[in-house]
């Protein structure tokens, strides 16, 4: 796929641009204390829930590392490539049902489809923990894939509609962070759970995924009453957690800053063709990357610590914490630089860099210390690109119903990557998984090389914007972010 300069972008059209409305939208200006209190309101009850509900999600599909050195490999007899095939069960059907979320989220509400959805894959969550076959896990895992395959796009969508392009990606680490402190606990979870081993004739792994798939339903009933809708909806709404008014700034700082706070006419044809604009499959590519190391280091990070480096399944279990922990310090202080000095291809850059030092020392060195050093860089540099990466896509796309879309791809791409991380690192590699480190290492690489390629297709086109040539999505003065 080529990078490269086109005077022919699929959305924009040529146009002289007005000199004061390039200043009023592309630089709005701060926000005033009345804007700040409204976002903060917006932020307790939209962020920290979908943070919530995203933790859930990544436990549920990401506890098969803690499950497996708790027992559950030698009593399913997980031999060869068993917990690959049933790790990577959860990806094909998470990839095919993408762009159904953004849809479903509109048209049923954020409320009833998020936590609906959600209440549902607890309970089947809950089930994992009474199959008697490694098959009947996979068809567990096939069917939680499919229903948590909008919840995703579907999240980063709504809190898109909400926000200004500079006030987004400190949202959206806040909300991953959310996820990586679950990680980080995730092992002292399932630790603590082990000792539930034999209760009520379940062994200890059959717990973990019991109690995860039951707090998974509880957060979902708290979510029916605590997330909001979309903020052109809400505002028509009688129960409303903020005023008119307070709506109408919303919407109107959204309209200063890109111009499409209200929802267009749906048209299939117009949704789908979105989805060729070449700008979106870099930052997917880019997202790809990232989440192939990500999500190996959740499924494999506990046996890597059991088998690699030979620490019992308790310290094992216990280490998954810290790398999580330091994770969400860097991610924090990333996004707000970020937003700061709107940037955003920087900061994957470092964290890329962060990951390529970290994954040599993970597979190619000798002893524990400086793999567990390798351990700590790439588990940073991996998840925060997450959200480095979302608001990279974010920035860069107008229009609600391209901004669905896009969602979707980017998410679909995501998903991608976490079926490679599944299925790099394999049984047969262990103790260093070298295949799987090798793997990491080209494509995170290869991100570096995407952001240095469409940053200078992105400069590029802001230049023509510039010169009067070029008016990016119908907006004039419209520029993308580097």
């Amino acid at each position: 796929m080529s990078l490269s300069s086109s005077t022919k972008e699929p959305v924009d059209h040529v146009q002289t641009p007005e000199k004061d409305v390039v200043d009023r939208r592309v630089r709005p200006g701060k926000a005033s204390k009345e804007e700040r209190r409204i976002l903060h309101r917006v932020d307790r009850r939209l962020i920290v829930m979908l943070g919530f509900l995203h933790t859930v999600s990544l436990i549920d599909r990401g506890n098969l590392g803690t499950a497996s050195v708790a027992g559950m490999t030698k009593q399913l007899h997980l031999v060869g490539m068993r917990y690959s095939i049933i790790a990577v069960a959860f990806f094909p059907p998470y990839i095919c049902f993408q762009a159904l979320g953004p849809v479903l989220v509109r048209r049923l509400g954020p409320v009833r489809y998020l936590s609906g959805v959600c209440l549902v894959w607890g309970a089947v969550m809950l089930s994992a923990g009474f199959v008697e076959s490694w098959s009947q896990l996979v068809g567990v895992r096939i069917v939680i894939g499919a229903l948590e395959a909008g919840f995703f796009p579907a999240a980063i969508y709504l809190i898109s509609t909400w926000y200004t392009r500079f006030e987004i990606q400190k949202r959206y680490a806040l909300f991953y962070l959310l996820g990586c402190v679950a990680s980080a606990f995730t092992g002292l979870l399932s630790y603590g759970i082990t000792f539930m081993n034999g209760l009520g004739g379940l062994t200890a792994w059959r717990w973990i995924f019991v109690i995860q798939g039951l707090i998974t339903c509880v957060l979902a009933a708290i979510a029916y009453f605590v997330l909001i809708d979309f903020p052109d909806r809400m505002m028509h709404k009688q129960n409303r957690f903020l005023s008119h008014r307070e709506y109408e700034i919303v919407m109107r700082r959204i309209d200063n800053d890109r111009s499409d706070a209200t929802l267009e006419a749906f048209n299939l044809k117009m949704y789908l063709g979105a989805g060729v604009d070449i700008n979106i499959w870099g930052f997917g590519l880019i997202y790809f990357c990232s989440t192939t190391t990500a999500y190996a280091l959740s499924y494999f990070l506990p046996i890597i610590f059991q088998k690699g480096m030979g620490f019992s399944t308790g310290v094992s279990l216990c280490l998954f914490a810290p790398p999580y922990a330091a994770a969400g310090i860097v991610m924090m202080a990333a996004s707000w630089v970020g937003d700061r000095y709107r940037i955003r291809g920087p900061i994957i850059l470092f964290n890329a860099m962060l990951s390529l030092i970290g994954l040599p020392l993970m597979g190619f060195t000798e002893g524990i210390a400086p793999r567990l050093v390798g351990c700590f860089f790439t588990t940073i540099g991996a998840n925060g690109n997450i959200p480095a990466a979302m608001a990279y896509q974010a920035n860069n796309v107008r229009g609600q119903w391209k901004r669905a879309i896009c969602s979707a791809i980017f998410v679909g791409l995501g998903a991608s990557g976490g079926m490679t991380g599944s299925l790099v690192f394999r049984s047969q590699d262990a103790p260093n998984y070298r295949p799987g480190i090798s793997t990491c290492i080209g494509l995170t690489g290869l991100s570096i090389v995407l952001v240095a390629l469409l940053s200078l297709r992105l400069h590029y086109l802001n230049k023509k914007v510039d010169r009067g040539e070029l008016v990016i999505g119908g907006l004039p003065g419209f520029k993308y972010t580097l």
